[in-house]
């Protein structure tokens, strides 16, 4: 069965860096873009970030742009996603996705918190 699991969240001060990671299996992974997703509590959940299934297109959230980077590895079947100048309103808990088999699919989600 299809399953993503990440790991990596955290508490960092705000300016710091974090790299999520996201393993996944049950699936031939190399077929299939991926992508982030994050949620606050009382909001909607939002697309952080995109990868094609072959890993030459990304695309972002225009708050994103420019801190954050995805990028997979085939041999590993893991996505990562390196966050860079955090800020505090980028706490949230962060979701890997992937649309497999027409079948929406997403991970348990690992918590990143901002603070000071």
């Amino acid at each position: 069965q299809v399953q993503l699991v990440e790991s990596g969240g955290g508490l960092v001060q705000p300016g710091g860096s974090l790299r999520l990671t996201c393993a996944a299996s049950g699936f031939t992974f190399s077929n299939y873009a991926m992508s982030w997703y994050r949620q606050d509590p009382g909001k909607e959940r939002e697309l952080v970030a995109s990868i094609s299934n072959t890993g030459g297109s990304t695309n972002y959230a225009d708050s994103m742009k420019g801190r954050f980077t995805i990028s997979r590895d085939k041999a590993k079947k893991t996505v990562y996603l390196q966050m860079n100048s955090l800020k505090p309103e980028d706490t949230a808990v962060y979701y890997c996705y992937a649309r497999v088999y027409f079948y929406n699919y997403w991970g348990q989600g690992t918590q990143v918190t901002v603070s000071s």
